[in-house]
């Protein structure tokens, strides 16, 4: 949980969606020091979340390209009064949005019954999963976040 509870490790894992990359690779994408690449990086390998899948000699240096292990990660729930990681992220990456950039962000308070919760859960994984499968790796990165919950005791209701 630690590994990919940091926001800047989470933008690492967002830079390998697009393939493998090397350290310095990283550091370049995200603007950041390519010791602070490494040092999150290797949080990550071990974890088991990214691993080396291709080397290569350059002036004498060993090049490591990392990738994902796997296609998703499974993320505990939260314990009771600690922040959805995930949430977290989207909310942190929202914040990166171009001025001007197209983005539809909505919060909608409804009541209804547990049937059509179930219903309209599973309507947005399907929505989901057809935006993932329709993935286009030429195409200019979008995301989606979704959080579709009852509200508990303190919350709008």
């Amino acid at each position: 949980m630690r590994a990919v509870s940091n926001v800047v490790r989470h933008r690492v894992l967002a830079v390998l969606r697009d393939g493998p990359a090397t350290i310095t690779q990283v550091a370049e994408q995200l603007g950041i020091a390519k010791g602070s690449s490494s040092y999150h990086m290797r949080v990550l390998e071990r974890a088991g979340i990214v691993h080396v899948v291709r080397t290569r000699k350059v002036r004498g240096v060993v090049e490591r390209y990392y990738a994902h292990v796997g296609r998703k990660i499974e993320l505990p729930e939260p314990a009771p009064g600690q922040r959805d990681v995930l949430m977290q992220h989207a909310l942190n990456d929202l914040s990166t949005a171009p001025e001007g950039s197209r983005r539809f962000v909505r919060m909608q308070h409804t009541r209804i019954s547990e049937a059509r919760f179930e219903e309209f859960e599973r309507r947005f994984a399907e929505l989901l999963d057809e935006m993932r499968d329709a993935r286009d790796a030429d195409e200019v990165a979008a995301t989606v976040a979704v959080a579709f919950f009852r509200p508990g005791p303190g919350a709008a209701r």
